[in-house]
């Protein structure tokens, strides 16, 4: 038991030195500022998960089904089914069934996901004129 609380130990002070040295730490404290201010304006309180998805429909070209996120994501399809789920909510993501073959269904960016990556992005770059 001693010899799994001293590696645990040994992880955590090796992580606490990855993690303070120079620009490691800015990086951290710009993503945990990031973090803070988008979870505090009461705005969508997405995942990371939810959050690499939307990055990937706004900001990656082409069109966009839940088999070719997974693959894009390197996760199977139900996660990204529910993270869908999620975004289509608060409008950030639709669905729009191929109507040629109804079997495909693409996700595309909706305007409130458009204003929501834009609010993300500005608070990125006030938050690094801070640093």
């Amino acid at each position: 038991m001693a010899e799994a609380e001293n590696k645990e130990i040994y992880s955590i002070d090796h992580s606490k030195q990855v993690v303070a040295q120079p620009g490691n730490k800015e990086a951290v404290d710009l993503w945990r500022k990031v973090t803070l201010q988008l979870v505090s304006n009461g705005g969508f309180d997405l995942s990371a998960r939810q959050l690499a998805i939307l990055l990937v429909i706004y900001s990656d070209e082409g069109n966009h089904t839940v088999k070719s996120l997974a693959e894009r994501l390197n996760i199977t399809k139900p996660p990204i089914c529910r993270a869908l789920d999620s975004l289509s909510k608060h409008n950030l993501a639709k669905r729009r069934v191929d109507p040629e073959d109804r079997r495909v269904v693409y996700i595309e960016p909706t305007q409130a996901g458009y204003d929501y990556l834009a609010h993300f992005s500005q608070n990125i770059m006030d938050k690094l004129s801070e640093l």
